[in-house]
């Protein structure tokens, strides 16, 4: 694990709303920011089915972020309900490999655990391999692969 300076983790406030919206443009850069703050807004009006966490540098720089949900159907590879679903992570490249993803994840088990929550789930995108190595390393476990197949539509 790199040493950086000192960092915490803090749930949302609304005076974070911007920071929150600049680190979700990072992530989800296929999309404008209106459309990004449109989503948060939604995630935000879940109240008690969902959380945001932050973690900020000791000198408030934003470094990254964690928001997770409550999934009451059927989470694949999990066998309870609801569970805590990681809906997105992101930090910034220079804090990456350091523990701040690591906190970030601990801050929602805990959220989790106190809604009655046995299982935190996540999934990624097959190409995406630095997802899949963070999700192992934080204890995750892969528990379902999928697959599909593209069919030509009938001429009928």
């Amino acid at each position: 694990m790199r040493q950086r300076s000192a960092f915490k983790i803090v749930e949302f406030r609304s005076q974070l709303l911007d920071d929150w919206i600049a680190l979700r443009c990072l992530l989800w850069p296929d999309g404008s920011e209106q459309e990004r703050r449109i989503e948060a807004e939604t995630l935000l009006q879940r109240a008690g089915r969902a959380v945001v966490f932050l973690a900020q540098s000791t000198e408030l720089v934003r470094i990254g972020f964690a928001e997770a949900t409550l999934r009451c159907d059927y989470v694949n590879g999990c066998a309870t309900s609801p569970v805590a679903f990681l809906e997105g992570i992101y930090l910034q490249p220079g804090w990456r490999r350091c523990g701040v993803a690591r906190q970030l994840c601990n801050a929602i088990e805990q959220w989790a655990a106190g809604v009655g929550c046995s299982e935190f789930a996540s999934d990624t995108e097959f190409e995406n391999t630095a997802a899949q190595h963070m999700h192992l390393a934080l204890g995750f476990e892969e528990t379902v692969v999928y697959y599909r197949k593209r069919i030509e539509p009938s001429q009928y």
